[in-house]
């Protein structure tokens, strides 16, 4: 595992905690509606997300929750490589396959099982936009108590967009230093036009502790 995953080399962090509070946050967010399914995403490249996204997995695994950790940005993905996974099979080959076989691998963490994005496709838009991709969502949930989704950043390509309108929730990553804020309206409004349900944003690289907005 890299070093990214701070609720597991420092748990008693700052940052750590700040995931724990993320966590606790999304609970209650959940609790007018089901939210067993959620995407994360970002309005541009290099903002955090697949970090954000993994750390939090940990964090809610840690407290107990069978958690599944899909790979869904298929063109940068980085999952396998933050939990140290192999990358031969994955999402694209469940799909692309039709296999009854889900490749899901063991993280190192307690109640935590990953899906690698697999090798990449031709065109991700349209693997996404597949009724397979449907399917696999409804067997995975009820394999877990919540599977998280890594998306690509949602201004810049079509995928995170139509990943978001098949799951219960998504949670946008906003970097201080870097976001703009025109690309985050931008992506607000991508999203709402897929009517997906945004149900916060996870604020990086702040002066202060990461927050659920």
């Amino acid at each position: 595992m890299t070093t990214g995953l701070i609720t597991i080399t420092d748990p008693r962090s700052p940052v750590a905690e700040a995931y724990r509070r993320l966590r606790t946050n999304l609970e209650f967010a959940s609790l007018d509606s089901s939210l067993r399914t959620l995407l994360v995403t970002s309005a541009g490249p290099d903002e955090g997300k697949s970090t954000t996204l993994s750390n939090l997995a940990v964090s809610i695994a840690q407290a107990g929750r069978r958690v599944i950790l899909v790979d869904g940005d298929l063109r940068h993905p980085r999952l396998h490589e933050l939990f140290g996974l192999d990358n031969r099979q994955g999402l694209t080959t469940v799909v692309s396959q039709a296999s009854g076989d889900i490749p899901l691998q063991e993280s190192g963490v307690n109640g935590l099982r990953v899906l690698a994005a697999g090798p990449l496709p031709d065109i991700p838009a349209d693997l996404i936009a597949s009724p397979a991709v449907e399917a696999l969502i409804a067997t995975l949930r009820e394999q877990a108590d919540i599977v998280l989704f890594d998306a690509p950043p949602v201004v810049a390509v079509t995928d995170a967009a139509v990943l978001a309108s098949k799951v219960d929730g998504v949670l946008l990553v906003i970097n201080a230093g870097r976001t703009r804020r025109e690309y985050a309206q931008r992506a607000k409004a991508l999203l709402a036009q897929v009517h997906a349900r945004v149900v916060g944003a996870v604020l990086t690289n702040a002066p202060h502790e990461s927050a659920l907005l």
